[in-house]
């Protein structure tokens, strides 16, 4: 999956670079052939302005004003040949903007001369008297330019969209590949589990196992428990309103007898003795039963492990910090990804069940507060007291 979603990416990104690629290049091209075209244009009527000048027929005169006419896109500015503005000979100009700015057209003059050299218009045979006539760009001019920046933004909504499809799809699908594996996880519990407890109870009936049945009776138990979260994890679990206090310090009771003597543990609750929030108590249990397993491996047979419940008027926070190993920065952001694990053992899936309990059925938040290779490391978990 990770694989398909990579390459519908980069298939993506090569189509979209290829496309802006060929518009850059091929608007480029009009551009300068459009480019060609309006400065023959400038000069026809600039020659249609010299025919005006100095016309001797009325025929003459008619064919001059009718090309001069003609140009109602290029903007021009007429100048004498210090650069002194005509404003009376500035064509396809915003004429409310000359009445109102008397900078305006000094300013697009100024325009002008980047854009293109000027066409220059001999009156006489003196050098100190012609005509210059400066323009810029025509508005079809403009759009070809812009062309390939639309088009870009155009792909880049385009790429936006179809990876939001492909992620969309990708979640739907993992979903239904979380699911599925909670389910049938369940399914294949369910029948030892149900032939473990007919056993238990043949045992009883005679006092010479009672030890043994005892035992027996404690791993049923946890395999019912370990089948019971499964299941919740295959479909939406009921919230109910329970003590996370208690709920904590019985999964800390629990750890606390498989981890050794030399692990100690604290729980500070800031004197509260009760602290409700909504929650699934099995899969709340097994957050933070994974979080304190976690933070065992992490301090390797030596160490603290400290809890701190706290609360604000709509949540509740729980803190699982020790002064282990650490994770370094690296690692950090695939803390939560499924089948991320720093352990020779194991299948990386603890914490990645655990950010979708917290997050997705408790609708928390499940997050590394904060991490120092050689220092410690710090989950933090925030719940609503309020149902949602």
């Amino acid at each position: 999956m990770f694989q398909q979603l990579f390459s519908g990416k980069t298939l993506l990104f090569l189509v979209a670079i290829s496309i802006v690629i060929g518009t850059i290049f091929y608007s480029r091209y009009l551009s300068q052939k459009i480019a060609h075209d309006e400065t023959h244009k400038v000069e026809i009527w600039v020659a249609a302005q010299n025919t005006i000048l100095n016309a001797t027929d009325q025929t003459s005169l008619e064919l001059a004003a009718r090309v001069s006419s003609e140009n109602t896109d290029i903007p021009i500015i007429e100048t004498n040949e210090k650069d002194s503005i005509n404003p009376y000979n500035c064509v396809n100009l915003d004429s409310i903007q000359i009445k109102n700015d008397p900078l305006y057209l000094t300013k697009k003059l100024a325009e002008f001369k980047k854009q293109n050299a000027p066409i220059i218009l001999k009156i006489s045979d003196s050098p100190y008297t012609a005509n210059k006539y400066y323009y810029g760009e025509s508005l079809l001019q403009k759009e070809v330019r812009y062309y390939p920046l639309v088009q870009l933004v155009i792909v880049g909504l385009f790429i936006m969209i179809m990876l939001i499809a492909l992620r969309s799809g990708y979640q739907s699908t993992q979903n239904r590949l979380w699911a599925g594996m909670a389910k049938e996880t369940a399914h294949q519990l369910g029948t030892p589990v149900s032939s473990l407890k007919g056993w238990v109870e043949m045992l009883k009936e005679k006092d010479m196992v009672e030890h043994i049945t005892t035992e027996i009776d404690k791993d049923v138990k946890r395999l019912e428990l370990i089948s019971d979260r499964f299941g919740k994890i295959g479909s939406k679990p009921h919230l109910e309103e329970k003590n996370i206090i208690v709920q904590i310090n019985n999964m800390v009771d629990y750890i606390k007898k498989r981890s050794g003597g030399k692990v100690k543990f604290e729980v500070e609750t800031h004197g509260m003795d009760e602290l409700n929030a909504f929650i699934s108590p099995p899969l709340f249990d097994w957050v933070i039963e994974n979080l304190l397993k976690n933070a065992l491996d992490a301090l390797e047979g030596k160490g603290t492990i400290r809890i701190n419940i706290s609360e604000t008027t709509k949540k509740a926070f729980i803190e699982v910090a020790d002064n282990g190993k650490g994770i370094s920065k690296s690692h950090l952001s695939r803390v939560f990804k499924p089948g991320f694990t720093t352990k020779k053992r194991g299948w990386g899936l603890g914490l990645a069940l655990s950010k979708r309990i917290i997050d997705q059925y408790h609708h928390g938040e499940i997050s590394v507060k904060s991490s120092e290779a050689g220092k410690g490391t710090t989950f933090r978990i925030e719940l609503n007291k309020m149902a949602v």
